[in-house]
Protein backbone atom coordinates (compact mmCIF):
# COMPACT_ATOMS: atom_id res chain seq x y z
CA UNK A 1 0.00 0.00 0.00
CA UNK A 2 2.52 2.40 0.91
CA UNK A 3 4.09 2.15 -2.71
CA UNK A 4 1.07 2.90 -4.68
CA UNK A 5 0.84 5.62 -1.84
CA UNK A 6 4.62 7.04 -3.05
CA UNK A 7 3.75 6.59 -6.56
CA UNK A 8 0.24 8.88 -6.12
CA UNK A 9 2.33 11.04 -4.49
CA UNK A 10 5.10 11.58 -6.94
CA UNK A 11 2.73 11.39 -9.72
CA UNK A 12 1.04 14.67 -8.07
CA UNK A 13 4.08 16.79 -7.40
CA UNK A 14 6.04 15.92 -11.03
CA UNK A 15 2.70 17.14 -12.20
CA UNK A 16 2.51 20.15 -10.45
CA UNK A 17 5.76 21.70 -10.47
CA UNK A 18 6.90 20.33 -14.01
CA UNK A 19 3.83 21.36 -15.79
CA UNK A 20 4.36 25.55 -15.52
CA UNK A 21 8.17 24.57 -17.42
CA UNK A 22 6.05 23.01 -20.15
CA UNK A 23 3.82 25.84 -20.48
CA UNK A 24 7.03 28.38 -20.77
CA UNK A 25 8.61 26.01 -23.53
CA UNK A 26 5.34 25.66 -25.54
CA UNK A 27 4.61 29.04 -25.22
CA UNK A 28 8.58 29.60 -26.37
CA UNK A 29 8.24 27.48 -29.15
CA UNK A 30 4.47 28.91 -30.41
CA UNK A 31 2.53 25.53 -29.40
CA UNK A 32 -0.77 27.36 -29.19
CA UNK A 33 -3.96 25.90 -29.56
CA UNK A 34 -6.47 26.52 -32.55
CA UNK A 35 -9.86 26.75 -32.09
CA UNK A 36 -12.99 25.37 -33.77
CA UNK A 37 -14.61 28.53 -35.71
CA UNK A 38 -18.11 26.65 -35.15
CA UNK A 39 -18.18 26.12 -31.35
CA UNK A 40 -19.25 28.24 -28.49
CA UNK A 41 -18.11 31.66 -29.25
CA UNK A 42 -16.76 32.21 -25.74
CA UNK A 43 -13.80 29.68 -26.25
CA UNK A 44 -12.44 31.94 -29.64
CA UNK A 45 -10.01 33.92 -26.52
CA UNK A 46 -8.84 30.55 -25.76
CA UNK A 47 -6.75 30.40 -28.77
CA UNK A 48 -3.40 30.69 -28.64
CA UNK A 49 -3.11 28.57 -25.40
CA UNK A 50 -0.21 25.83 -25.09
CA UNK A 51 -1.31 22.37 -25.79
CA UNK A 52 0.00 19.07 -26.07
CA UNK A 53 0.35 19.28 -22.20
CA UNK A 54 -0.42 15.84 -22.50
CA UNK A 55 3.64 15.07 -22.24
CA UNK A 56 3.22 16.54 -18.47
CA UNK A 57 0.74 13.50 -17.65
CA UNK A 58 2.54 11.07 -19.25
CA UNK A 59 6.20 11.89 -17.78
CA UNK A 60 4.52 12.21 -14.32
CA UNK A 61 3.21 8.60 -14.30
CA UNK A 62 6.45 7.28 -15.29
CA UNK A 63 8.16 9.26 -12.94
CA UNK A 64 5.40 8.17 -10.30
CA UNK A 65 5.70 4.36 -11.53
CA UNK A 66 9.97 4.67 -11.57
CA UNK A 67 10.09 6.75 -8.17
CA UNK A 68 7.53 3.56 -6.66
CA UNK A 69 10.17 0.67 -7.66
CA UNK A 70 12.61 2.49 -6.86
CA UNK A 71 11.05 2.28 -3.36
CA UNK A 72 10.09 -0.94 -3.32
CA UNK A 73 12.93 -2.66 -4.62
CA UNK A 74 14.81 -1.76 -1.25
CA UNK A 75 12.15 -3.11 0.67
CA UNK A 76 11.22 -6.06 -1.54
CA UNK A 77 13.57 -6.27 -4.17
CA UNK A 78 10.78 -6.49 -6.40
CA UNK A 79 11.06 -4.82 -10.37
CA UNK A 80 8.81 -3.67 -13.06
CA UNK A 81 6.57 -6.43 -14.70
CA UNK A 82 5.88 -7.09 -18.05
CA UNK A 83 1.92 -5.83 -17.33
CA UNK A 84 3.82 -2.77 -16.33
CA UNK A 85 5.89 -2.42 -19.12
CA UNK A 86 2.56 -2.86 -21.57
CA UNK A 87 0.35 -0.72 -19.94
CA UNK A 88 2.83 2.22 -20.17
CA UNK A 89 3.50 1.02 -23.90
CA UNK A 90 -0.30 1.42 -24.55
CA UNK A 91 -0.53 4.68 -22.47
CA UNK A 92 2.62 5.90 -24.12
CA UNK A 93 1.79 4.38 -28.01
CA UNK A 94 -1.90 6.23 -27.53
CA UNK A 95 0.08 9.22 -26.60
CA UNK A 96 2.38 9.28 -29.44
CA UNK A 97 -0.81 9.08 -31.74
CA UNK A 98 -2.46 11.97 -30.35
CA UNK A 99 1.12 14.05 -30.17
CA UNK A 100 1.28 13.62 -34.59
CA UNK A 101 -2.37 14.77 -34.31
CA UNK A 102 -1.46 18.23 -32.31
CA UNK A 103 1.34 18.76 -34.08
CA UNK A 104 -0.18 18.65 -37.54
CA UNK A 105 -2.46 20.96 -36.37
CA UNK A 106 -0.11 23.52 -34.81
CA UNK A 107 2.26 23.21 -38.03
CA UNK A 108 -0.59 23.83 -40.27
CA UNK A 109 -2.51 26.27 -37.86
CA UNK A 110 -5.81 24.39 -38.27
CA UNK A 111 -8.07 22.40 -35.79
CA UNK A 112 -8.00 19.61 -37.74
CA UNK A 113 -4.83 17.04 -37.29
CA UNK A 114 -4.74 13.66 -38.48
CA UNK A 115 -7.14 11.94 -41.32
CA UNK A 116 -9.37 9.79 -39.43
CA UNK A 117 -7.62 6.53 -41.78
CA UNK A 118 -4.25 7.57 -40.24
CA UNK A 119 -5.37 7.81 -36.81
CA UNK A 120 -7.28 4.46 -36.76
CA UNK A 121 -3.71 2.75 -38.43
CA UNK A 122 -1.63 4.33 -35.58
CA UNK A 123 -4.29 2.92 -33.16
CA UNK A 124 -3.69 -0.37 -35.04
CA UNK A 125 -0.55 -0.76 -34.90
CA UNK A 126 -0.68 0.01 -31.14
CA UNK A 127 -3.35 -2.39 -30.91
CA UNK A 128 -2.05 -5.21 -32.06
CA UNK A 129 1.62 -4.39 -30.43
CA UNK A 130 -0.20 -4.60 -27.61
CA UNK A 131 -2.61 -7.12 -27.23
CA UNK A 132 0.19 -9.53 -28.99
CA UNK A 133 2.38 -8.80 -26.07
CA UNK A 134 -0.60 -9.53 -23.83
CA UNK A 135 -0.59 -12.61 -24.58
CA UNK A 136 3.06 -13.76 -23.94
CA UNK A 137 4.67 -13.32 -21.16
CA UNK A 138 3.45 -16.41 -18.81
CA UNK A 139 4.61 -15.97 -15.37
CA UNK A 140 5.72 -19.10 -12.74
CA UNK A 141 1.63 -19.54 -12.54
CA UNK A 142 1.18 -19.70 -16.42
CA UNK A 143 -0.98 -16.57 -16.44
CA UNK A 144 -0.17 -14.06 -19.63
CA UNK A 145 -1.08 -10.62 -18.74
CA UNK A 146 -4.66 -10.63 -20.58
CA UNK A 147 -6.75 -13.58 -21.13
CA UNK A 148 -8.45 -14.71 -24.33
CA UNK A 149 -12.03 -14.20 -22.33
CA UNK A 150 -14.52 -11.68 -22.33
CA UNK A 151 -14.28 -10.05 -18.58
CA UNK A 152 -16.75 -8.18 -16.80
CA UNK A 153 -15.29 -8.04 -13.03
CA UNK A 154 -13.15 -11.07 -13.92
CA UNK A 155 -13.33 -13.30 -16.65
CA UNK A 156 -16.37 -14.81 -18.23
CA UNK A 157 -14.66 -18.53 -18.36
CA UNK A 158 -17.23 -20.09 -20.90
CA UNK A 159 -16.54 -17.48 -23.87
CA UNK A 160 -13.27 -17.70 -25.26
CA UNK A 161 -12.10 -15.80 -28.51
CA UNK A 162 -8.87 -16.78 -29.24
CA UNK A 163 -5.97 -15.55 -30.12
CA UNK A 164 -7.62 -13.43 -32.89
CA UNK A 165 -10.36 -12.48 -31.63
CA UNK A 166 -8.03 -10.89 -28.49
CA UNK A 167 -6.52 -8.86 -31.04
CA UNK A 168 -9.77 -8.01 -32.50
CA UNK A 169 -11.05 -7.13 -28.73
CA UNK A 170 -8.36 -5.26 -28.02
CA UNK A 171 -8.36 -2.97 -30.80
CA UNK A 172 -11.73 -1.97 -30.37
CA UNK A 173 -11.43 -1.15 -26.58
CA UNK A 174 -8.20 0.72 -27.09
CA UNK A 175 -9.89 2.42 -30.04
CA UNK A 176 -13.50 3.59 -28.67
CA UNK A 177 -12.00 4.19 -25.15
CA UNK A 178 -8.88 6.60 -26.69
CA UNK A 179 -11.83 8.25 -29.37
CA UNK A 180 -14.58 8.42 -26.41
CA UNK A 181 -12.11 10.68 -23.96
CA UNK A 182 -10.20 12.41 -26.89
CA UNK A 183 -14.34 13.58 -27.59
CA UNK A 184 -14.78 14.57 -23.80
CA UNK A 185 -11.96 17.18 -24.04
CA UNK A 186 -13.72 20.26 -24.96
CA UNK A 187 -13.84 22.24 -21.45
CA UNK A 188 -10.67 23.15 -19.35
CA UNK A 189 -10.51 20.95 -16.83
CA UNK A 190 -13.08 18.24 -17.89
CA UNK A 191 -10.97 14.90 -19.13
CA UNK A 192 -8.23 15.91 -16.40
CA UNK A 193 -10.87 15.12 -13.08
CA UNK A 194 -13.28 12.43 -14.96
CA UNK A 195 -10.07 10.92 -15.75
CA UNK A 196 -8.40 11.18 -11.89
CA UNK A 197 -11.62 9.69 -10.42
CA UNK A 198 -11.43 6.73 -12.96
CA UNK A 199 -7.69 6.45 -12.26
CA UNK A 200 -8.77 6.30 -8.60
CA UNK A 201 -10.92 3.90 -9.07
CA UNK A 202 -8.65 1.14 -11.14
CA UNK A 203 -6.34 2.04 -8.21
CA UNK A 204 -8.84 0.36 -5.69
CA UNK A 205 -9.70 -2.14 -8.22
CA UNK A 206 -6.29 -3.33 -8.89
CA UNK A 207 -5.57 -2.98 -4.94
CA UNK A 208 -8.29 -5.52 -4.13
CA UNK A 209 -7.23 -7.94 -6.96
CA UNK A 210 -3.91 -7.74 -5.41
CA UNK A 211 -4.95 -8.54 -1.73
CA UNK A 212 -7.14 -10.99 -2.77
CA UNK A 213 -5.04 -12.92 -5.53
CA UNK A 214 -5.24 -16.64 -6.21
CA UNK A 215 -2.32 -18.77 -4.73
CA UNK A 216 -0.89 -21.24 -6.15
CA UNK A 217 -2.07 -23.92 -4.37
CA UNK A 218 -6.28 -24.81 -4.56
CA UNK A 219 -7.95 -21.47 -5.46
CA UNK A 220 -10.15 -19.90 -3.14
CA UNK A 221 -13.55 -18.91 -3.68
CA UNK A 222 -13.84 -15.49 -5.51
CA UNK A 223 -10.18 -15.35 -5.93
CA UNK A 224 -8.20 -13.14 -8.71
CA UNK A 225 -6.69 -14.64 -11.76
CA UNK A 226 -5.18 -11.17 -12.76
CA UNK A 227 -1.24 -11.64 -13.20
CA UNK A 228 0.25 -8.61 -12.24
CA UNK A 229 -2.53 -6.30 -10.25
CA UNK A 230 -0.38 -4.52 -8.09
CA UNK A 231 1.99 -3.30 -10.56
CA UNK A 232 -1.16 -2.13 -12.82
CA UNK A 233 -2.13 -0.24 -9.59
CA UNK A 234 0.41 1.82 -9.57
CA UNK A 235 0.57 3.40 -12.54
CA UNK A 236 -3.01 3.75 -12.02
CA UNK A 237 -2.18 5.51 -8.88
CA UNK A 238 0.63 7.48 -10.95
CA UNK A 239 -1.80 8.53 -13.36
CA UNK A 240 -4.79 10.05 -10.96
CA UNK A 241 -2.01 12.18 -8.94
CA UNK A 242 -0.70 13.20 -12.21
CA UNK A 243 -3.92 14.03 -13.48
CA UNK A 244 -4.95 16.35 -9.98
CA UNK A 245 -1.25 18.14 -10.48
CA UNK A 246 -2.02 18.55 -14.20
CA UNK A 247 -5.85 19.75 -13.54
CA UNK A 248 -4.33 22.51 -11.33
CA UNK A 249 -2.91 24.31 -14.38
CA UNK A 250 -5.96 23.31 -16.67
CA UNK A 251 -8.41 24.02 -14.82
CA UNK A 252 -10.71 26.98 -16.04
CA UNK A 253 -9.00 29.69 -17.43
CA UNK A 254 -6.82 27.12 -18.34
CA UNK A 255 -2.83 27.85 -18.95
CA UNK A 256 -2.57 24.56 -21.12
CA UNK A 257 -4.49 21.90 -22.50
CA UNK A 258 -3.89 18.33 -22.63
CA UNK A 259 -4.41 18.18 -26.63
CA UNK A 260 -5.20 14.74 -28.26
CA UNK A 261 -1.59 13.80 -26.79
CA UNK A 262 -2.81 13.71 -23.33
CA UNK A 263 -6.73 12.84 -23.96
CA UNK A 264 -5.63 9.67 -26.15
CA UNK A 265 -2.64 8.73 -23.64
CA UNK A 266 -5.31 8.82 -20.66
CA UNK A 267 -8.08 6.90 -22.64
CA UNK A 268 -5.26 4.13 -24.47
CA UNK A 269 -3.98 4.02 -20.70
CA UNK A 270 -8.09 3.23 -19.20
CA UNK A 271 -8.08 0.67 -21.93
CA UNK A 272 -5.16 -1.32 -20.91
CA UNK A 273 -6.37 -1.09 -17.60
CA UNK A 274 -9.58 -2.80 -18.43
CA UNK A 275 -7.82 -5.09 -20.72
CA UNK A 276 -4.90 -6.19 -17.93
CA UNK A 277 -7.21 -6.02 -14.82
CA UNK A 278 -9.58 -8.31 -16.42
CA UNK A 279 -12.52 -5.66 -16.51
CA UNK A 280 -13.41 -4.85 -19.94
CA UNK A 281 -17.22 -4.98 -19.77
CA UNK A 282 -17.23 -2.73 -16.45
CA UNK A 283 -14.71 0.15 -17.77
CA UNK A 284 -18.29 0.91 -19.97
CA UNK A 285 -19.40 1.76 -16.46
CA UNK A 286 -16.98 3.25 -14.59
CA UNK A 287 -16.05 5.54 -18.15
CA UNK A 288 -19.84 6.09 -18.25
CA UNK A 289 -19.48 10.49 -19.08
CA UNK A 290 -17.22 9.50 -21.71
CA UNK A 291 -19.44 6.60 -22.92
CA UNK A 292 -22.57 9.31 -22.97
CA UNK A 293 -20.11 11.96 -24.65
CA UNK A 294 -19.50 9.41 -27.67
CA UNK A 295 -23.20 8.21 -27.55
CA UNK A 296 -24.42 12.24 -28.32
CA UNK A 297 -21.62 12.33 -31.44
CA UNK A 298 -23.04 9.46 -32.77
CA UNK A 299 -26.49 10.19 -32.19
CA UNK A 300 -25.82 13.61 -33.81
CA UNK A 301 -24.12 12.74 -36.58
CA UNK A 302 -26.53 9.24 -37.65
CA UNK A 303 -29.43 11.55 -37.39
CA UNK A 304 -27.96 14.20 -39.38
CA UNK A 305 -26.98 12.14 -42.18
CA UNK A 306 -30.51 10.05 -41.86
CA UNK A 307 -32.69 13.15 -42.16
CA UNK A 308 -30.45 14.70 -45.22
CA UNK A 309 -30.87 11.12 -47.56
CA UNK A 310 -34.72 10.97 -46.37
CA UNK A 311 -35.25 15.10 -46.77
CA UNK A 312 -32.63 16.36 -48.48
CA UNK A 313 -31.77 18.36 -45.66
CA UNK A 314 -29.85 17.57 -42.59
CA UNK A 315 -31.47 17.90 -38.87
CA UNK A 316 -29.69 17.77 -35.62
CA UNK A 317 -30.64 16.52 -32.56
CA UNK A 318 -28.12 18.58 -30.65
CA UNK A 319 -27.44 22.47 -30.49
CA UNK A 320 -23.76 21.24 -31.03
CA UNK A 321 -21.86 17.86 -30.41
CA UNK A 322 -20.09 16.25 -28.53
CA UNK A 323 -23.08 17.80 -26.38
CA UNK A 324 -21.10 19.48 -23.24
CA UNK A 325 -21.16 21.63 -26.04
CA UNK A 326 -24.74 21.87 -26.47
CA UNK A 327 -25.33 22.80 -22.70
CA UNK A 328 -23.16 25.96 -23.31
CA UNK A 329 -24.77 26.83 -26.37
CA UNK A 330 -27.86 26.66 -24.21
CA UNK A 331 -27.00 29.10 -21.67
CA UNK A 332 -24.58 27.21 -19.22
CA UNK A 333 -21.82 29.14 -18.41
CA UNK A 334 -18.70 26.53 -18.75
CA UNK A 335 -17.67 26.06 -15.08
CA UNK A 336 -21.22 24.88 -14.33
CA UNK A 337 -20.83 22.50 -17.53
CA UNK A 338 -17.81 21.01 -16.21
CA UNK A 339 -18.75 20.82 -12.70
CA UNK A 340 -22.03 18.99 -13.67
CA UNK A 341 -20.20 16.91 -15.88
CA UNK A 342 -18.03 16.24 -13.27
CA UNK A 343 -20.44 15.02 -11.20
CA UNK A 344 -21.93 12.87 -13.62
CA UNK A 345 -18.77 10.98 -14.44
CA UNK A 346 -18.19 9.93 -10.27
CA UNK A 347 -21.42 8.89 -10.34
CA UNK A 348 -20.81 6.83 -13.29
CA UNK A 349 -17.58 5.64 -11.30
CA UNK A 350 -19.64 4.96 -7.93
CA UNK A 351 -22.10 2.69 -9.35
CA UNK A 352 -19.45 0.66 -11.14
CA UNK A 353 -17.17 0.50 -7.64
CA UNK A 354 -20.63 -0.47 -6.49
CA UNK A 355 -21.01 -3.07 -8.67
CA UNK A 356 -17.33 -4.55 -8.80
CA UNK A 357 -17.49 -4.65 -4.85
CA UNK A 358 -20.66 -6.15 -4.55
CA UNK A 359 -19.13 -9.23 -6.50
CA UNK A 360 -16.47 -9.00 -4.40
CA UNK A 361 -18.51 -9.48 -1.47
CA UNK A 362 -21.07 -12.03 -2.45
CA UNK A 363 -17.72 -14.48 -3.18
CA UNK A 364 -16.86 -14.13 1.06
Amino acid sequence: MKTILIAAFFGLMTSILCTPLVVRYFRKQGFGQEIRDDGPKSHLVKRGTPTMGGVAIIGSTIVGYVVAHLVGSFRHHSGPTASGGLLLFVMVGSGAVGFLDDFIKLRHRRSLGLRARAKFAGQLIVAVIFGAGAMMFKNSRGLTPASKHISYVRDLAPISIGVVGFLLLAYLIITATTNAVNLTDGLDGLVAGSAAMVMGAYTLVTFIQFRSTCSPGPALSGCYTVRDPQDLALIAAAAMGACFGFLWWNAKPAQIFMGDTGSMALGGLMAGLAILSRTELLLVVLGGLFAVVTLSSVIQTGWFKYTRIRTGTGKRVFRMAPFHHHFELGGWDEVTTIVRFWIVGGLAVAFGMGLFYAEFISHG
